[in-house]
């Protein structure tokens, strides 16, 4: 009986002294932003990919027998080019990839490579679980599948190269959507909530958060199941940053604001 009152003492005592679980780091912090300007966006696009490139947005879509990948103007919003996804996909995201544009589609596990200025399909590439979006560097591509998780990809052969999961004080960051690279961040949208993730795809963890509640009621918009934020591009010469929402009448420029 000593020895066990011995031994519960030891116990007592090491808990006393700080023998805990480690304390986590505090949760990201988060910052704002404020409206540069706005652009007109087509009301039936349900956004699901956006980039930036020449003076030019490409934007693809969703939805069943609605998915298109468009290339419009930014300044005027005149189509420059458009391809309609065969009906039997629902599209997802794409990126650039020097003349080509890649596009996953949600479930069906395949993505179509096109050329960027015709749009004439030149190829198709395969992956397993959903595609949800594509972005990049001068190196490789990125691509979220509603998960956690951000895989890697060789952008020559499209094949998984490593993989991340994203975090916030040690918890997992799911429904990882829209995608773009910035400054030597991935920012990505978190699907049916305001914020936009900071990414360091060194680690996986979340640098800070971006909130853009204030943007839906300056859309015209709820931010209901379907017309969510979701989409954003980048200006790399003109350091300007854009972004919009599925169904949403507006594109924003926007300038992002600290933490307070």
């Amino acid at each position: 009986m000593k020895l066990l009152l011995r031994r519960l003492g030891g116990l007592v005592l090491a808990a006393a002294i700080g023998l805990a679980a480690p304390v986590l780091a505090a949760p990201a912090p988060v910052g704002g932003y404020k409206v540069v300007k706005s652009y007109p966006h087509d009301t039936r696009a349900f956004t699901q990919g956006l980039l930036y490139r020449d003076g030019f947005i490409f934007e693809s879509t969703g939805l069943q027998g609605r998915s298109f990948i468009r290339k419009w103007n930014l300044e005027t919003g005149a189509i420059e080019a458009e391809r309609t996804i065969d009906s039997r996909y629902f599209g997802e995201g794409i990126v650039d990839w020097k003349n080509r544009v890649y596009a996953l589609t949600w479930t069906d596990q395949v993505g179509f490579i096109y050329d960027i200025d015709s749009f004439e399909t030149l190829g198709e590439f395969s992956y397993p679980g959903e595609g949800w979006a594509l972005t990049r560097d001068d190196k490789r591509i990125m691509m979220s599948d509603g998960t956690a998780f951000i895989r890697f990809l060789d952008p020559e052969t499209l094949k998984e190269t490593g993989r991340i999961q994203v975090t916030d004080n040690g918890v997992p960051v799911t429904k990882l959507n829209e995608l773009e690279w910035v400054k030597g961040e991935l920012l990505a949208n978190v699907w049916q909530t305001t914020r936009i993730a900071r990414i360091d795809v060194a680690t996986g963890r979340v640098k800070g958060w971006i909130e853009l509640a204030g943007l839906l009621p300056e859309a015209g918009v709820r931010g209901d199941r379907d017309d969510v934020l979701n989409g954003i591009a980048y200006d790399a010469a003109g350091d300007r940053l854009f972004v919009t929402g599925k169904l949403w009448p507006k594109l924003f420029e926007i300038k992002l604001t600290e933490a307070n």
